[in-house]
C-alpha cells in the first residue's frame, strides 16, 4: 500500500523475509528520491520491484554492490525470496531507500 507524503511514500510490509527487523503489518516510509544524488549503500534497506515481475515489490537489505548491480537479501533468509533466487538487481529496479518504520 502506497500513499504520498511530501517526497515521501509510506509502506505497509506484508511478509516475514525482513524479521526481525521488519515483521508483517509494520509500517515504513520510502524516499523516492534518496538515490538522485547518491547510489545506494551496502547496508541500505530499499524498496525494489522485482526483477521478473515488475508489478511485485520487495523490502530487501542491499548485501553487495558489484558493476551497479545490487545483491538484495532478507533479513530473514529462510523465509525471503531474494537475490539469492532472482541474482542482483540493476539500479533502475531499486524505487527507494526506507528511511524509517514504525
Amino acid at each position: 500500500m502506497l500513499w504520498c507524503c511530501r517526497r515521501r511514500r509510506r509502506w505497509e510490509v506484508q511478509g516475514r523475509s525482513m524479521m526481525p527487523t521488519l515483521s508483517p503489518g509494520d509500517q515504513v516510509l520510502i524516499d523516492p528520491r534518496a538515490y538522485r544524488l547518491t547510489t545506494p549503500q551496502v547496508g541500505d534497506i530499499v524498496l525494489a520491484r522485482h526483477p521478473f515481475q515488475s508489478q511485485l515489490y520487495l523490502i530487501k537489505r542491499i548485501q553487495s554492490v558489484d558493476d551497479n548491480s545490487y545483491f538484495l537479501i532478507g533479513d530473514n533468509a529462510p523465509e525471503s525470496t531474494d537475490s539469492r533466487v532472482f541474482h542482483a538487481v540493476p539500479l533502475d529496479c531499486i524505487v527507494g531507500k526506507v528511511t524509517s518504520f514504525f
